[in-house]
């Protein structure tokens, strides 16, 4: 795709408090940057303090236990890069450095696709703030590693999300999520000139759409495939309430993934989908601005809320609406992403004193973890969404033109 295009204005008040919201998340992570050593935020508990890890913490099996690792230290990198970027303050660019330089041996994981959220987050931010081929060199590592996980099928191939690829159990397994990690591979391909990253991104995205999209346009969190055939062969759930249910990050996921895939593809049939899933999502929504973790959950699971997944959202209909070709579609997404992230902002938002961004993040209501309190991805995606309105192209490149209208 050729002509770049530029985001929808923002209204001054809407502008103002984005901005006052970034000044505030700056003095946050500035402050708890102090306080970790080596280690990184994971998700705050009970008593509110962040539940820390160090980077080095990779994916594997424990017997029949499957940990996913610490999938979260990039998430903190690209923190310090937007309070970089947000304020000039050349004390954040040194932290994220120190920080990369942390994260860096993760490159080499050969057990998950989480290596997509890590660098994503933080290395390639960082390559695009700087200029650095340090950061480019350390992304392009990841890419390979994530680009190794497509599994080829007679129907079509995937990104294997867990496990090593030689155990059967990690080589029949995708996960929904992976669609936000395919971000990695369009930013290789774009970078080294090398079509085989953004063809092993298009084949996930085409097959995951096939498995993965049920007819109401909710979506499973993870499938089982016929590593042979390509075939479905169940559809289950980790993190929602049920394998039928529509877990609401799922949701979010999903749609991040396909408007990045429509803006990195051009194609039409990618961005209609991410409206479809985003439709579903307002449906769900009935009228509120943060979604219940599970929009099936019931009793009093049912109040439980996800400000990550609504700040996911609020981050894809932000960019949909500077990719959609219609006008009246592009001022809907528009006006949806931009009353979520007010949302959060006036809130959801933590108090001065209080740890991490957003209050009611949900990272896993079933094994009881971030329930209630900040979570990391829910914060990096919070600020994301932040940038991409006041401060377009400065976080991430603004990429792409309008897509086709057929």
């Amino acid at each position: 795709m050729s002509t770049a295009i530029h985001p929808l204005p923002l209204s001054d008040p809407h502008a103002a408090l984005f901005r006052r919201t970034l000044d505030q998340t700056a003095q946050k992570v500035a402050d708890d940057e102090l306080t970790f050593g080596v280690e990184f935020p994971q998700v705050t508990g009970p008593d509110g303090q962040w539940v820390r890890l160090p980077a080095s913490l990779s994916a594997g099996y424990d017997g029949d236990a499957w940990s996913h690792g610490n999938w979260f230290c990039g998430f903190w990198v690209g923190l310090l890069l937007a309070s970089y970027l947000h304020t000039g303050d050349a004390r954040f660019l040194e932290w994220a450095r120190a920080r990369m330089l942390l994260v860096e041996q993760r490159a080499q994981d050969p057990n998950t696709h989480d290596i997509g959220f890590i660098f994503d987050s933080s290395a390639v931010p960082g390559y695009h703030i700087t200029g650095d081929a340090w950061f480019a060199g350390i992304a392009l590592k990841a890419a390979d590693r994530l680009r190794a996980r497509l599994v080829t099928t007679r129907d079509g191939a995937y990104l294997a999300s867990w496990g090593p690829l030689a155990d059967p159990r990690g080589r029949s397994a995708s996960a929904i999520d992976t669609m936000a990690n395919l971000s990695l591979l369009y930013w290789a391909a774009n970078h080294a000139d090398d079509g085989s990253y953004r063809h092993a991104a298009d084949a996930h995205a085409a097959m995951t759409a096939r498995a993965f999209v049920r007819d109401d346009d909710s979506t499973y969190h993870a499938v089982e495939y016929d590593v042979q055939s390509g075939a479905r062969k169940r559809g289950y759930t980790f993190q929602g309430a049920f394998d039928e249910s529509a877990w609401s990050r799922g949701q979010a996921w999903a749609i991040y993934g396909y408007v990045n895939s429509a803006r990195e593809t051009g194609k039409r049939r990618y961005l209609d989908l991410a409206g479809r899933l985003a439709d579903y999502y307002l449906r769900r929504l009935d009228g509120r601005q943060v979604p219940p973790w599970d929009f099936d959950a019931t009793g009093p699971d049912a109040r439980i809320k996800d400000t990550a997944a609504a700040a996911i959202v609020a981050s894809s209909l932000l960019e949909m609406a500077r990719l959609h070709p219609d006008a009246q579609a592009a001022a809907k997404w528009q006006r949806h992403g931009v009353a979520m992230l007010e949302a959060l902002c006036r809130d959801e938002f933590t108090k001065e004193g209080q740890h991490g961004l957003l209050h009611n993040s949900c990272y896993s209501k079933p094994h009881n973890i971030g329930v209630d309190g900040a979570t990391m991805f829910g914060d990096f995606f919070f600020v994301e969404a932040l940038c991409r309105a006041v401060h377009p192209g400065k976080l991430r490149p603004l990429d792409g033109a309008r897509i086709p209208l057929a």
